[in-house]
């Protein structure tokens, strides 16, 4: 497993079962049919779990829709419930059953209308299989895995994160890796207020948000979730995503561009968190030359980064922050304007925090990115906090690093210890630089100018006996060296090359 999750065993039994469903099916299509199954297992097990509670009470209420909206339960009607599912496992049309219950459970619940994936009746998708793998669902005993929504909320993201690791750069359209998200949370602490993110994926910040609200004892009601996603996919699997976590959010009425329909205009955000496109190109900027939004200078037509950061600047309460992920150019570009952009964002005192991250977190793109802090209010007037977390994180693969909850710790009581004024400079890690000092910089904001390169251990040896030994082993090599060239021109010479 590509996340930072401690028992895993169960989600990939899930991904590995419903993997027999692939055949022949895009990593897209297959991606709806399994994360459509989870949903809808999930919604039938909430719905049970209502259903027999009423039973007891007073078997008359059992049908009463109210009885289960009023619970934030979605009301599930007969013909839609997963044992008439599991009843037609077997039979040639068990994928018209689960559409039609799709179908009827969107008729039922407002909120679902249009979200849910109506697709498994088609001739492509092979029966046999779907119903091995309801089957599995049928049979997956909740009590021995935790609770219902817990357990089916972490196969969820194990599958979204699968899925954007076997989609590569489309898998970047609606995933980002869930170490990147937990540092984003752990800085910000979005204990209550508005939460906002205007990319906003499959909803993983939003998630995230609510772990730490709930892992801190508080109450998940007290943060309102806002968001939107141009992607009409994406923005469907979001849906479920916060449905099957139980978090009401308000993702507008359809997909929607951000820069041009925005869906929460005069939404001003406590805590605003994403990861938008990197390095977006055509956005539309010749179209919005004169948008309210754009207080700090018109961003290029070529690269939206600016964009991004500029809209969730205006969205931002008297007292709100900004946690993002930028690609790395945007620390130091000067092209099309950007260079004056920062500029004026660092002198209106907005930069809290630079952190460099590693490279290879992410499943779709090698590109090198930071995280971006801001603030409307810093408890640091006039200074901000950089941090070089490059050397950090675990490679769990030969192509891909995570960060470990121990780093994210590490980075989080790093910008503790900044804003409380505690804060000490480490070469190499983390420093704490003045408005002045960064103008001296012509503004660039990479945070090793800042931290500079961590100091050496001196190992005792004295200097010149150090350079004595090192020279000698270099002309070890060197010789070395000349007795494999003359190897090489040796054998190229007995298959008819000569070499001068």
């Amino acid at each position: 497993m590509s996340e930072n999750t401690a028992n895993i065993g169960f989600e990939k039994e899930i991904w590995d079962a419903a993997c027999i469903l692939r055949g022949n099916m895009d990593a897209a299509e297959y991606k709806q049919v399994v994360l459509g199954l989870i949903f809808l297992k999930y919604i039938s097990d909430k719905f049970d779990a209502r259903y027999n509670e009423l039973m007891e009470e007073d078997p008359d209420f059992a049908e009463d829709r109210d009885e289960y909206t009023s619970c934030n339960v979605f009301f599930v009607p007969a013909e839609a419930r997963w044992a008439k599912i599991a009843e037609a496992a077997h039979t040639p049309d068990i994928g018209r059953t689960i559409d039609d219950a799709m179908i009827l459970i969107e008729k039922e619940n407002v909120r679902l209308k249009g979200i849910l994936p109506k697709n498994f009746a088609r001739p492509e998708l092979d029966k046999r299989r779907l119903g091995d793998v309801v089957d599995l669902f049928t049979n997956i005993k909740m009590k021995d895995h935790g609770d219902t929504r817990d357990i089916l909320g972490r196969t969820y993201e194990y599958c979204l994160a699968m899925f954007a690791e076997q989609e590569g750069k489309k898998g970047g359209e609606f995933f980002t890796p869930a170490c990147v998200v937990k540092t984003l949370v752990e800085f910000l602490k979005p204990y209550n207020g508005r939460v906002y993110d205007p990319a906003c994926g499959s909803g993983g910040m939003f998630v995230q948000s609510a772990k730490f609200v709930e892992n801190h004892q508080g109450n998940i009601n007290n943060i309102s979730v806002y968001g939107q996603d141009s992607n009409p996919t994406t923005w469907k699997m979001a849906q479920m995503n916060l449905a099957i976590r139980g978090i009401e959010a308000n993702l507008g009425n359809y997909n929607a561009d951000t820069f041009f329909n925005d869906c929460h205009p005069t939404l001003k955000a406590d805590f605003v968190m994403a990861n938008p496109p990197f390095n977006l190109s055509d956005w539309g900027a010749d179209r919005l030359k004169d948008d309210v939004r754009w207080k700090y200078g018109v961003p290029p037509s070529g690269n939206a980064n600016f964009a991004w950061l500029q809209h969730m600047i205006h969205h931002l309460a008297p007292n709100g922050k900004i946690g993002m992920v930028l690609a790395n150019g945007s620390l130091s570009s000067q092209s099309g304007g950007e260079g004056e952009i920062r500029k004026n964002i660092i002198e209106d005192d907005l930069v809290s925090c630079i952190v460099a991250m590693p490279t290879q977190l992410f499943y779709t793109t090698q590109i090198p990115v930071s995280l971006w802090f801001l603030c409307r209010n810093k408890k640091q007037k006039g200074k901000t906090c950089f941090i070089d977390a490059r050397k950090m994180g675990t490679m769990v693969s030969r192509k891909l690093r995570m960060l470990t909850d121990a780093d994210i710790q590490e980075l989080a009581k790093t910008f503790d210890a900044y804003e409380n004024g505690t804060l000490e400079d480490v070469k190499g890690f983390c420093a704490v630089a003045t408005t002045a000092q960064i103008a001296e910089q012509d503004y660039i904001l990479t945070p090793g100018r800042y931290v500079g390169i961590e100091e050496q251990e001196d190992d005792g040896e004295p200097f010149d006996e150090k350079m004595e030994r090192l020279t000698t082993e270099l002309s070890t090599l060197f010789a070395k060296s000349h007795d494999l060239e003359n190897e090489i021109k040796k054998n190229l010479k007995a298959i008819g090359f000569e070499v001068e």
